[in-house]
């Protein structure tokens, strides 16, 4: 689940920056300054719009924008003015040269930056992550980070990465998370935390920071991210640290500092958003007796209000993969996009659960992952094709551990990428498609093929066939039988 903090109260109209910074003592893993749209926009759209805005990098300062490594595409440094007021000093708990903080640009994030030169006499550099949240939550960063201090703002598109490298491999794996959860905050965290490890090279950081509470998941996640990928960096949390206790001292530590506190509606809702889904918790969610309201729900329409008719896709699959939508060959993200589009006006992917958070406590939330529902459900059933009974028994056990692995922030550990090696040789053999039948809430398989398939119609078939012999049916039976045929002569005496 995603977690927010006590003083980030994002508008009722959108949900949270996929950065997960914070967390509330009364929600599970939330993030800040929510700016989703209602309606799902598809991928293309987004780029459309981004690229209107930045182009291929956006140039969010006022110096000449370089292109950030493979899939990370923007980075952008400040004027001059925005320099950190006394980087040189000693803060009031230490010294750091510089810190890459996990930056939204929401009451949380815009706080901690003048908080980090203050206590640690440092300069700030602020990260924003695109994971597919929406283009509105890269609005008006520049002026926010520079008004509260910042050196640079580096923002990097992680889009395709995110889907390819981090929701695929756990599609693959047929990670579940208690039963429900599709994982959607716990994968986001460590493409985030992983490319605050990169910039905070780049830009040669001796520190990064982050905005989320000692009582969520996602501290976790990004820290066991940052201890894995350099374990010489310092990690600050100064939710941990600091004496700010709620919104208004939030706003009286901006006010005391000359930081613009951010002009937003209060939610009612904790949300985070990025590409896989759209968590909601808070409010009236946390009374787990409590049905959520309709208009809550912003990715999906209610299946009473779906389409009278159904709609049938087909998915095409290559080695456990999802790659083409209709016979059309997609990039991972534009896919997912798209199925979330579809499934959304379907009503596809609500889930309400209480999961037990890494913490210990329990938690409420409601999540909408359309797209995401419609993938597992095409992937698991080519699998009944294309897997023995052994392995597909051996994959579903181990997919226990791995989403429970994910969950818990340990996706660069060892286990969990031998774990992925065993997936993907596992499944090479998983390549073919599935059509499912989208109606009101609900998808339903109607037909799967594979060049791979281990169904043979003239063994399964009633007819007669040279290869399968039903009269060797007796002696398998005994033979299987034995143990339990034992045991009741053993207990009759015979």
């Amino acid at each position: 689940m995603a977690e927010m903090s006590a003083t980030s109260f994002p508008s009722s109209s959108s949900s949270s920056s996929a950065l997960a910074l914070c967390s509330s003592p009364n929600a599970s893993l939330r993030c800040q300054n929510v700016a989703c749209p209602k309606t799902t926009s598809s991928f293309q759209e987004l780029s459309v719009r981004r690229s209107q805005l930045v182009g291929n990098a956006l140039a969010i300062g006022h110096l000449p924008v370089t292109r950030a490594c493979k899939n990370q595409a923007i980075r952008a440094v400040l004027s001059s003015d925005g320099q950190a007021a006394d980087s040189k000093g000693v803060g009031l708990r230490g010294k750091l040269k510089k810190v890459v903080l996990a930056y939204s640009g929401g009451l949380d994030t815009s706080v901690i930056v003048p908080w980090l030169k203050e206590n640690y006499g440092c300069e700030v550099v602020c990260f924003t992550a695109d994971v597919g949240q929406g283009i509105k939550e890269l609005d008006g960063l520049e002026q926010k980070a520079k008004a509260s201090g910042a050196s640079q703002l580096v923002v990097k598109d992680l889009t395709e990465e995110f889907v390819k490298d981090y929701i695929f491999p756990c599609l693959r794996a047929g990670a579940i998370y208690e039963r429900k959860y599709l994982l959607g905050t716990s994968m986001a965290r460590p493409v985030i935390a992983k490319a605050m490890v990169d910039v905070a090279a780049e830009v040669g950081a001796d520190a990064v920071a982050h905005g989320c509470t000692g009582k969520g998941n996602d501290q976790v996640r990004f820290e066991l991210t940052f201890f894995s990928l350099n374990p010489e960096l310092k990690v600050v949390a100064p939710w941990r640290e600091w004496e700010i206790q709620g919104r208004e001292d939030a706003i009286e530590y901006a006010k005391k500092h000359n930081v613009p506190v951010p002009v937003t509606k209060k939610s009612i809702y904790s949300r985070d958003r990025n590409l896989w889904h759209l968590s909601h918790e808070g409010d009236i969610l946390e009374d787990p007796a409590n049905e959520p309201k309709k208009d809550m729900y912003m990715m999906s329409v209610d299946p009473e209000d779906a389409p009278d008719q159904p709609e049938y896709i087909e998915i095409g699959i290559e080695s456990g993969l999802p790659v083409s939508l209709n016979g059309k060959p997609l990039s991972p993200a534009t896919l997912l996009s798209e199925l979330n589009t579809i499934g959304g006006k379907h009503g596809i992917g609500r889930i309400d659960m209480v999961e037990n958070r890494l913490v210990g406590m329990k938690s409420r939330g409601v999540y909408e992952t359309p797209g995401g529902t419609i993938l597992f459900a095409a992937v698991q059933e080519l699998e009944s094709l294309t897997l023995d009974r052994e392995s597909i028994q051996v994959k579903d056990s181990l997919a226990l551990k791995y989403a429970e692995m994910v969950y818990a922030g340990r996706w660069f550990d060892p286990l969990k990428e031998s774990m992925d090696a065993f997936m993907e040789k596992l499944t090479e053999k998983t390549t073919g498609s599935v059509t499912l039948k989208l109606y009101k809430g609900s998808v339903s398989v109607t037909g799967r093929k594979s060049p791979n398939s281990l169904y043979r119609q003239d063994i399964s078939s009633f007819e007669g066939s040279e290869i399968y012999n039903q009269a060797d049916a007796a002696g398998f039976i005994r033979l299987y039988g034995l143990p339990m045929r034992v045991r009741a002569m053993l207990e009759k005496g015979i």
